[in-house]
C-alpha cells in the first residue's frame, strides 16, 4: 500500500526563501587604511622630506593632505583609537598592548564596549582584511593557550596576515596567520612589508573576482619607519650622499619646501635643536659616518615601503577598483626617540639602558640592515623627521603628536579640490566616524549583544569637501607616560613629565597653535590664566576619559604578577616571549630531561628570543651548551660531557647576585659541567622570536647552529622555575618596553 503523504510536505510543493545576507548600498567604496610606524610629519616627500615616497605623493596630489592631524604618540594607543573612534585610555589602551597595569585605561586590550571598525562594518556588507603590524591583544594572551577573543580574527576581520608584537625582524620574522603562528615563506630575498602587500593584494583579487559588488576594508599596518630598518645595501648605499649634509642642512631644507607647499606657514619658525642634540659641525668624522648611514637606512625602508604601495595601488587599478576606493595613509606617532643620543645597532641595548659607543658602532656600521641587527637612528635625525615640530614619539609636543596624513577617493572627492591642504584641527579618533560618514553607515547602539560606548571622534567629512569651514573638532587632550596636554579652540598646554618626579613639578607650556605652528613661543609667563583654563580643562577630560590613575613614573609600575613555574613537553613551539615564563630581571632554574638515543643525538632543548638576544639549552658536536645572550654581549658555556644512551637531565641556573647581574651554571645528571658570569642579565626585553622547545625557529639564538636545528632525541619535559621571591628591584623595567626617557 503506497504511504499516504501529507500536504506540503514536499520541497516541490513549497516557495523556498531566501534571507538576505548583508549588502552594502551600490557603489559603497572600498576602504584601505595604511599606517607608518614611527614616522615624522616631515618624512614623506609630500611633506617636504627628500625621502622618495612617490606612490604616496600621487595619492596626496590626487587628494587631500590634513597639516593639522594629530596621534597618541604610541604605536598601540594610536591603533586603538583609529580603530575604534574613542579615546585611547577610555578603550583600555593608556599604554602598550604589553602591559596590563590593573586599571581600567590601562588595560593592554581594547574594550568589547568599544567595537572596532570592521566589527562595525561586517553587517554593513564589508569584508574585512588586516595585514601587517598589529600590537592590540594583550601580548600574554597571544600564545597558543590565548585566549583569543582579542586576536584580530575575533574583533572583525575576517583575514589576518602579519605580526602580533609592537617590531619585527623584518628578513626573519615571527608570522601570525589568522589564529595560529606560522613559518616564514623560505625564499631567497624575502621582505616582511613585500609578504603583507602580497597576502592584501591576494585577498583583495580573490574577494572582487568572485563578489566585485561588495566592498572591503584593509587595514594594511607596515613595519616601516620602526625599528629595525632592514633593507638591503644597495638602497641604503643610495641615500647615504643624500644625508652626509647632516640633520640641521635637511631641517631647513624640509621647512623650505614645506613653506613652498603649503604645508606650513610662512611664518613658521623652526626651533632650536631638541635637548642633547649636537651641531652637526660639532660632530666628529667617526660619528658623522655612522649617523649618515643610520640615516640612509630609515630612508631606504621608507621608499621601499612606497613601493609596496605602489604595487598594491597597482592591484586595485588592475581591478577597477582604485577610483572607488578611500585611501588612506597615515603615520601612528612621530619620529622616534628610541636610538638615543648617538643611535644603536642593538634597540635592546636601549631598552636596557645601555648605550654603544661610536667606536663599537664604527666597527659594525657597514652591516647596517641586515637580520643580526636592530638598528634605530639617534635624535638629531628623529628630530628631523619631525620638522618642524619639537620632540618626539612618546612626547605630547607636535614632535611627538602631529603626522601626516593623506586621503584619496577620485569617486567621492571634488577633483577640482585634488592637491589640497586643510588646515582643520584632527585626531586620530576621528577617522572612524570619518569613514562611516562616508560610506553612509551608522555606529549601532549594540555589537554582538554588547551596548556600545559612544564614539568620541568628530567626523572630518566636512572639511573633505569645504578647506574654509573651521574646525569642529574643538577640545582634545592628550596623555602618554606622564607627558600631558590639552588643545581648546586651537590653544595648546603641554608638559614634558620628567621620569620619576612627581606630577606636581611637571612644567606647563602654553602656545597658540594658529598662529604658531612649531610651538615656539611659549606664552605660558606672560598668560598665567589661559594656563590654568586649560590644565583644568585637562583635568576634567581625564576624569571622563579613564586616564585617572595615571602613573608619574614614581615606583614599581604595576604589572601582572608572572606565573613562577612551567612544565613544558615536547611540541610546544613558536611561543611569543610575552607567553613563555618571563626570566628576565630574575634568578631562575630550566631543568631539561630528555633521552639520548644510541648513536647520539643533537639540537636544541629549548630556547627564547633570537639572534638579538636571549637563550638557548643545545647539545652540538658531544657537548652541552647553554648561551645567554644579554644584547651585544653573549655569555656560553659549552662543557663535553658523557652522553651515553639512556636519560639525562640538563639543568641551567641563573643566580641573580647585583642588580644589573649575575652568574649562571650548567649542570649534567647533578654534576656541574661550567659556569659563567653575567655582569649585564636580561632585565626587561626580550625579543620577538619567541620560545621553542625542541627547536629554534627565526634567526637562531646561537651563530653555531643554524634554524630550526631540531632536536634529534627525545625530550620527556623541561621544567622552568622562578626563583627569586619576587621579580627584583628593578621591576620598573619593561619587557618589550618602548618608553624611554626623553
Amino acid at each position: 500500500m503506497a504511504e499516504k503523504i501529507r500536504p506540503g510536505a514536499t520541497m516541490s510543493e513549497n516557495t523556498p526563501v531566501y534571507p538576505p545576507e548583508a549588502a552594502a548600498p551600490a557603489g559603497t567604496p572600498n576602504i584601505v587604511l595604511v599606517v607608518f610606524d614611527d614616522t615624522g610629519f616631515a618624512d614623506f616627500g609630500c611633506y617636504g622630506s627628500e625621502i622618495r615616497t612617490p606612490n604616496i605623493d600621487r595619492l596626496a596630489a590626487g587628494g587631500l593632505r590634513f597639516t593639522n592631524f594629530h596621534t597618541t604618540s604610541l604605536c598601540s594607543p594610536t591603533r586603538a583609537s583609529l580603530l575604534t573612534g574613542r579615546n585611547h585610555h577610555a578603550v583600555g589602551m593608556g599604554s602598550l598592548a604589553n602591559y596590563d597595569y590593573g586599571f581600567d585605561g590601562y588595560r593592554g586590550k581594547v574594550s568589547k564596549e568599544t567595537a572596532t571598525l570592521p566589527e562595525v562594518l561586517r553587517p554593513f556588507g564589508f569584508n574585512n582584511y588586516a595585514v601587517g603590524k598589529w600590537h592590540l591583544t594583550p601580548m600574554h594572551h597571544i600564545g597558543p593557550a590565548g585566549p583569543y577573543d582579542h586576536w584580530p580574527t575575533q574583533r572583525g576581520f575576517d583575514r589576518y596576515y602579519g605580526f602580533m608584537d609592537g617590531a619585527m625582524n623584518q628578513w626573519d620574522p615571527f608570522l601570525t596567520e589568522d589564529n595560529r603562528h606560522v613559518q616564514r615563506p623560505d625564499h631567497e630575498g624575502y621582505h616582511l612589508t613585500d609578504d603583507i602587500v602580497d597576502h592584501a593584494s591576494s585577498w583583495v583579487s580573490a574577494q572582487k573576482s568572485l563578489a566585485p559588488e561588495k566592498p572591503f576594508f584593509l587595514y594594511m599596518a607596515f613595519g616601516a619607519g620602526h625599528s629595525p630598518h632592514h633593507v638591503t645595501k644597495e638602497r641604503i648605499a643610495e641615500y647615504i650622499p643624500v644625508f652626509e649634509k647632516g640633520w640641521d642642512v635637511t631641517r631647513e631644507e624640509r621647512i623650505t619646501r614645506q613653506k613652498a607647499m603649503g604645508i606650513v606657514p610662512e611664518s613658521t619658525v623652526l626651533p632650536p635643536r631638541n635637548p642633547g642634540v649636537r651641531a652637526w659641525d660639532e660632530l666628529s668624522e667617526d660619528e658623522k659616518y655612522v649617523h649618515v648611514r643610520y640615516q640612509a637606512a630609515f630612508a631606504a625602508m621608507i621608499t621601499h615601503t612606497d613601493e609596496a604601495i605602489g604595487r598594491f595601488v597597482s592591484t586595485l587599478e588592475r581591478t577597477g577598483q582604485f577610483e572607488n576606493t578611500v585611501f588612506i595613509v597615515m603615520s601612528d606617532n612621530g619620529a622616534s626617540q628610541e636610538g638615543g643620543l648617538d643611535g644603536t645597532m642593538n634597540q635592546g641595548r636601549y631598552f636596557e639602558r645601555v648605550d654603544m659607543s661610536i667606536g663599537e658602532t664604527r666597527a659594525i656600521i657597514d652591516e647596517i640592515g641586515e637580520t643580526q641587527w636592530f638598528n634605530n637612528y639617534p635624535l638629531g635625525w628623529a628630530m628631523a623627521g619631525n620638522t618642524p615640530c619639537k620632540f618626539y614619539k612618546q612626547n605630547t609636543h607636535g614632535g611627538g603628536v602631529r603626522d601626516p596624513f593623506v586621503i584619496h577617493w577620485p569617486a567621492g572627492l571634488d577633483t577640482s579640490l585634488a592637491g589640497g591642504v586643510r588646515t582643520q584641527f584632527h585626531h586620530v579618533s576621528d577617522i572612524a566616524p570619518t569613514l562611516l560618514e562616508l560610506i553612509g553607515a551608522q555606529m549601532p547602539g549594540s555589537v554582538n549583544g554588547i551596548p556600545q560606548m559612544p564614539m568620541h571622534g568628530t567626523s572630518m567629512a566636512y572639511a573633505l569637501r569645504d578647506p574654509s569651514q573651521p574646525t569642529r573638532k574643538k577640545v582634545q587632550h592628550f596623555e602618554m607616560i606622564g607627558h600631558r596636554g590639552i588643545v581648546v579652540d586651537g590653544w595648546k598646554a603641554v608638559t614634558r613629565h620628567k621620569f620619576r618626579t612627581p606630577l606636581s613639578e611637571d612644567v606647563w607650556e602654553l602656545y597658540d597653535l594658529n598662529n604658531d605652528f612649531s610651538e615656539s613661543n611659549d606664552l605660558a609667563a606672560a598668560m598665567p590664566a589661559k594656563v590654568d583654563e586649560l590644565v583644568e580643562t585637562w583635568w576634567e577630560e581625564a576624569a571622563k576619559y579613564k586616564v585617572l590613575p595615571m602613573s608619574d613614573g614614581i615606583g614599581a609600575i604595576n604589572k601582572r604578577p608572572p606565573k613562577r613555574s612551567f612544565r613544558l613537553w615536547p611540541g610546544l613551539e613558536r611561543v611569543p616571549s610575552d607567553n613563555a615564563p618571563q626570566l628576565m630581571n630574575t634568578s631562575h632554574r630550566i631543568s631539561a630531561h630528555f633521552t639520548v638515543p644510541a648513536g647520539g643525538c643533537e639540537g636544541v632543548l629549548i630556547k627564547d628570543g633570537d639572534i638579538w638576544a636571549g637563550y638557548s639549552m643545545f647539545l652540538q658536536d658531544g657537548q652541552v651548551c647553554f648561551r645567554y645572550h644579554f644584547p651585544m654581549e653573549p655569555h656560553e658555556i659549552r662543557a663535553d660531557a658523557d652522553l651515553t644512551p639512556g636519560d639525562h637531565v640538563l639543568v641551567w641556573e641563573f643566580t641573580k647576585t647585583t642588580r644589573t647581574g649575575g652568574e649562571g651554571r650548567l649542570s649534567l645528571d647533578g654534576r656541574e659541567v661550567g659556569r659563567v658570569e653575567v655582569p649585564r642579565m636580561i632585565r626587561g626585553w626580550m625579543p620577538f622570536n619567541g620560545m621553542d622547545v625542541g627547536c629554534d625557529h627565526g634567526a637562531p639564538v646561537s651563530p653555531s647552529y643554524s634554524s630550526p636545528f631540531r632536536f634529534t632525541g627525545a625530550i620527556k619535559w623541561i621544567d622552568v622555575e622562578l626563583l627569586s621571591p619576587e621579580v627584583g628591584p628593578d621591576a620598573k623595567v619593561h619587557h618589550g618596553s618602548e618608553m624611554g626617557k626623553q
